[in-house]
């Protein structure tokens, strides 16, 4: 028997999809919930599993578009598996009817790294362009008509003893939705940022004194995170404006912080949301910031786990920034970058002394945020990171942690 394998809705309002990468090849024998693709969303990356075991025959290639319920591949239950079930079975595949056919699509053809389609080698003959010099994003590296399209000659002539080149690949569909998303922030909101920095010193002391008692306990090591957030939920708690989105002609409070983390994963900045964080323990925040990375990290992060947040943290500083100007996560209405922290020399009491010192960025919608909530909204943050057992502990660390 032979199954159509439709293309699964990822989530509410996503049409489409594309294929991001084939996981395996044209007649592989699969098994029932193994990994056959990665495909990409405007959200996510997901992965594609195996419905039922058996060989598998491909119907769309890597790059392709394709609408929600479309067959992308047919497997034949009937298949057998063999003693190297990843390497690509070299005979035609098979042609049966299936029933209830989705949109047609052609059965890919096979070409040589480097080789042009038959309409790319007519657009780069009219361009005047060598195959060799364009770079193919088709399978096994072949020429489509897009990268010929796209292909430019060459910018006069480069030195004999020059060894140049160029490579061009398709922008992910998530990465092209980030971009349009940015861009359309900068058009459709009046964002300013402000700037404070703040002395770190009180929570290096806590940490060097805690730290290996409190990841001892609960498996989870205790870092700038939790502190950051339980920072920013108790100002947003004291300038509820920031706490808030824009509907219409409608300002939209809420009395609860989803607070959205940018981490890095294979595919780009993700931002998976830590809920509720206004009732979470240092403990929790760190176990639950450390799963959504794990998950962002294995390409494993879901649609609904990176939406619904209502403000954004930023830690640039884990790569070396110094300062920055964060950019809104739309629809929210605040975002607050961290940064490197370096040891600087502060005045403090009239005395010149070293201290641990960050550069902070508060990105904020100007429609709804004016500039007192905004300043006094990242002074809060400061307040709470400089002397965090006052205002973020209730006075007792120890009980705080959980230790």
């Amino acid at each position: 028997m032979i199954l159509e394998m439709k293309v699964p809705s990822p989530g509410e309002s996503i049409t489409e999809v594309e294929i991001a990468q084939w996981l395996v090849s044209d007649g592989d024998y699969v098994e029932k919930d193994q990994a056959i693709a990665e495909v990409d969303s405007d959200k996510a990356t997901l992965e594609l599993p195996a419905e039922v075991s058996g060989t598998i025959t491909l119907k769309a290639e890597e790059g392709d578009a394709v609408s929600v319920g479309a067959v992308v591949c047919l497997i034949d239950t009937d298949g057998e598996s063999t003693a190297t079930p990843s390497a690509a079975k070299t005979e035609t595949p098979k042609t049966e009817v299936v029933p209830n056919p989705g949109p047609a699509v052609s059965t890919p053809t096979t070409y040589a790294s480097g080789t042009p389609s038959p309409a790319a080698k007519k657009i780069l003959d009219e361009k005047g362009i060598a195959p060799q010099s364009v770079s193919g994003s088709g399978r096994d590296g072949r020429i489509t008509k897009e990268d010929a399209v796209k292909a430019v000659p060459a910018m006069g002539t480069a030195p004999a003893h020059a060894q140049r080149g160029e490579t061009r690949k398709k922008m992910s569909m998530l990465r092209r939705k980030v971009a349009e998303r940015l861009v359309s922030v900068k058009n459709e909101t009046a964002m300013l940022t402000t700037f404070n920095e703040v002395d770190m010193s009180a929570i290096f002391d806590l940490r060097k004194t805690h730290k290996e008692a409190f990841a001892v306990k609960h498996d989870v090591g205790l870092g700038f995170m939790s502190f950051f957030t339980k920072a920013v939920v108790r100002a947003l708690q004291l300038f509820p404006d920031v706490n808030s989105m824009i509907d219409g002609d409608q300002q939209v409070k809420y009395d609860f912080c989803d607070i959205s983390v940018a981490v890095s994963g294979p595919k780009g900045l993700m931002v998976p949301v830590v809920r509720g964080a206004e009732k979470l323990s240092f403990r929790a925040i760190e176990a639950e910031i450390k799963r959504l990375a794990i998950r962002a990290r294995d390409g494993q992060i879901t649609v609904d786990e990176m939406t619904g947040g209502t403000f954004t943290i930023s830690n640039g500083g884990v790569f070396g920034s110094m300062l920055s100007t964060p950019i809104l996560n739309p629809p929210q209405s605040g975002i607050l970058g961290m940064h490197n922290i370096i040891e600087r020399p502060i005045a403090v009491d009239g005395q010149v002394v070293i201290r641990p010192m960050m550069y902070l960025a508060f990105s904020y919608d100007h429609r709804i945020i004016d500039g007192r909530e905004s300043v006094g909204f990242l002074v809060a943050i400061k307040e709470g990171l400089e002397d965090p057992i006052q205002h973020l502990m209730d006075g007792n660390a120890k009980k705080a942690l959980e230790l």
